[in-house]
């Protein structure tokens, strides 16, 4: 997750035409990645964790404000090479990455539950090219595990 003053993502199509899927100005790029042993219950927390993260500086210039607080908005983002381990070898293993359809269904779910809060949330597509484009504010960039390992 990223705290942006502005982010979008662009998806190419078949003729090489760029279209912008989302776009925010204020808010939060959330990079999703999803596991084999992840449930509502994990997209849930990280939905909540999320959209009430104090991040943003208040008037004292410390990261005392949400995402909700500033009025700002999500853009949510699949990445399943987040999963990459890279501990052995030379080529990324994918194999912790959840299988499509399981992946598809919680990273609806988690963009459901972050509209639920109330807040203007943007996506990417899933399972497409996408470029993403963002001005990280800070920087300011949190690492969020549902397993809490981190």
């Amino acid at each position: 997750m990223q705290r942006v003053s502005r982010a979008k993502v662009t998806i190419n199509d078949q003729t090489n035409n760029g279209w912008t899927s989302g776009e925010i100005g204020l808010g939060l790029l959330v990079l999703l990645g999803v596991g084999h042993e992840d449930s509502e219950t994990d997209a849930t927390y990280l939905a909540e964790k999320i959209t009430g993260l104090r991040i943003f500086e208040d008037v004292d210039g410390k990261m005392n404000r949400s995402v909700q607080d500033v009025g700002g908005s999500v853009l949510v983002v699949s990445q399943f090479t987040l999963y990459g381990d890279v501990r052995r070898g030379k080529r990324p293993s994918f194999d912790a990455a959840a299988p499509p359809e399981h992946a598809r269904r919680l990273y609806e779910f988690f963009v459901e539950r972050v509209r639920a809060s109330g807040l203007r949330c943007e996506t990417g597509r899933f399972q497409e090219m996408m470029q993403v484009e963002l001005v990280n504010e800070g920087p300011v960039t949190i690492l969020l595990d549902s397993g809490k390992a981190f």
